[in-house]
């Protein structure tokens, strides 16, 4: 069994999935990107993250056919836009989701970022389509820790299932305050972009740490956000062989060694630092 952290619900997901941001942009890829998703449901990464945003619908029309017949095995998340944020909205962008993915359920439904939309508006249509079964959790994403605290207040806010925001040994500003505040109210962090979209596999101090694991730089960058507690890694990858490597980080078993060393070449935040994104 691979590793797991478990929802406020109480269901266990897991901690590595598959990101598809900047696929479905280019339907000559299309074909590489499904068997990229494909090949990591194969493996056992079986939790992939979308939104409707990601090549204007694209992405998850290329989620739609990495799915079809494997629909049971996915823990499915994407998001709405804040554009689509009021109640009226959020039902249309959902339905238009579950038409491009080919699928009945959404099982976490994220709002994209904070908007103009009143966010108890969004909570209470998240809550009406969680009832009416067309998503099973919902959750939220970029919510710094005054956005959550704000959340927490709101009516139903506390049914928030996961909080999606940029997190590597490059950007571990959530370390001050955010990730503490999760962790104490069992929210998990889904980090996207765990390996800085592909930076850290270049990184000198990491290529020293990953010849000793036998392993890539971009490996040791993925076991490490993967070696935080209640944290999910959502990397994305189009080609087969870094599929797989991916899929093999989770066997890597950072030593306190490698992680004092990674500490002194990515050190963690001293005082609070705005919310990143990219």
């Amino acid at each position: 069994m691979h590793a797991t952290t478990t929802l406020p619900s109480g269901e266990p997901v897991p901690v590595l999935g598959q990101g598809t941001w900047m696929m479905g942009e280019d339907r000559s890829r299309a074909a590489d990107e499904v068997a990229a998703l494909r090949l990591g449901l194969d493996l056992g990464v079986t939790l992939i993250d979308t939104a409707e945003m990601y090549g204007n619908g694209g992405a998850e029309k290329v989620v739609g056919e990495a799915i079809a017949g494997r629909r049971d095995e996915v823990f499915l998340v994407s998001k709405v836009l804040p554009s689509n944020a009021s109640r009226n909205g959020v039902i249309r962008a959902c339905e238009a989701s579950l038409k491009r993915m080919h699928t009945d359920r959404i099982d976490l439904y994220l709002l994209h970022w904070r908007g103009g939309v009143p966010l108890s508006e969004t909570i209470a249509v998240f809550e009406e389509l969680r009832q009416s079964g067309k998503i099973r959790h919902w959750g939220v994403s970029n919510f710094d820790a005054d956005d959550m605290e704000e959340m927490g207040r709101l009516s139903r806010g506390s049914n928030a299932q996961a909080n999606q925001v940029l997190y590597n040994l490059t950007r571990r500003g959530i370390e001050f305050d955010l990730a503490p505040m999760c962790r104490n109210a069992g929210i998990p962090i889904m980090a996207y972009s765990p390996v800085e979209q592909g930076a850290l596999a270049d990184n000198a101090g990491l290529r020293g740490i990953a010849a000793r694991h036998d392993a890539t730089a971009a490996q040791v960058a993925l076991a490490w956000v993967l070696s935080q507690p209640g944290v999910i890694a959502i990397p994305k990858a189009t080609r087969l062989e870094h599929v797989r490597q991916n899929a093999a980080a989770r066997e890597i078993r950072l030593a306190p060694q490698d992680l004092a060393e990674l500490d002194r070449l990515f050190p963690a935040p001293s005082d609070r630092r705005p919310l990143e994104m990219i």
